[in-house]
Formats: C-alpha cells, sequence, structure tokens
C-alpha cells in the first residue's frame, strides 16, 4: 500500500515537473526570438488570420500552465489544461502535415531540430505522462509522503 501512495503523489509531481521545464523553455525560446514565432504562425495555413493574438497567447498559456503545475492545489487542473493544450498541438501538427502544402515550424530552440514524425512521437509521450499523472492522481491532491 505504501508504494502505491508514492506512486499516486511522485508519478502527478514528477510529470508536472517535466512539464514545468519544458514549458518554460517554450515559451521563453518562442519570445526570445517572438519575431521570427510570429512571422512564422503567420505563414500556418490555420492559423494565420489569428497569429498576432496567438502568438502572445501560446508562451503566455505555457508560462501560466507551468506556474500552476508547481502547487499542489492547482496541479490537478493544471494537468488536464495541459493534456488539453499538447492534444491540441498534436492534432494541430497532424493536420497541417496531411492537409496542406507547406508546415512552418513555430516551436522554439532545440524541439525546433527535431523532424515531424519525432515531434509527433515527442508529444505522445509528453500526452501519455499527463495522461497517467491525471489516472494516478486521484480525485483529492496529496501532499509529498514523509519517509519514515
Amino acid at each position: 500500500m505504501k508504494g502505491s501512495k508514492y506512486i499516486t503523489v511522485w508519478l502527478p509531481y514528477s510529470v508536472s515537473i517535466l512539464y514545468v521545464i519544458l514549458f518554460i523553455y517554450a515559451a521563453t525560446s518562442k519570445l526570445w526570438d517572438f519575431r521570427q514565432f510570429k512571422i512564422q504562425l503567420g505563414q500556418s495555413p490555420v492559423l494565420t488570420a489569428y497569429a498576432d493574438w496567438v502568438a502572445w497567447l501560446v508562451p503566455l498559456t505555457e508560462y501560466i500552465l507551468a506556474f500552476l503545475l508547481l502547487w499542489e492545489t492547482t496541479r490537478p487542473k493544471a494537468l488536464y489544461a495541459t493534456l488539453g493544450l499538447m492534444t491540441m498541438f498534436t492534432t494541430y501538427i497532424i493536420l497541417v502535415l496531411n492537409f496542406s502544402d507547406y508546415v512552418p515550424c513555430s516551436c522554439g530552440g532545440v524541439l525546433e531540430d527535431l523532424g515531424w514524425t519525432e515531434h509527433i512521437i515527442f508529444n505522445l509521450f509528453f500526452i501519455l505522462m499527463a495522461f497517467l499523472a491525471i489516472l494516478t492522481m486521484g480525485t483529492k491532491p496529496t501532499s509529498i509522503p514523509s519517509r519514515s
């Protein structure tokens, strides 16, 4: 029983920390080269009309979710939002790859160097991690148990 308590606490916590690192890195790299990020969004077949506000909304959302994932009380809802966001990103990539002639990459940093297959695998891994964290979390946030 004690082992399952550790899993229900540590898995959501660990996944949350991974997402915090991912979101802070991704948002910062987008803002670091904001002009290029906005241009790439403008070249998107789906987001062209919304590129101006999406360019601000995406990094802001990533920062907010990173902050919310750090706190036990907001972690459950933040994990659901994170799962939704990553699912939307992945769905967008798949749709653009299948239905567009031109596919701009508006990812930042090292993620920009991934091929599309690797990017989808990367996203699916994070979606799976969020899903597992939500499943193991249960309905009530719990604090990290002591070693005693």
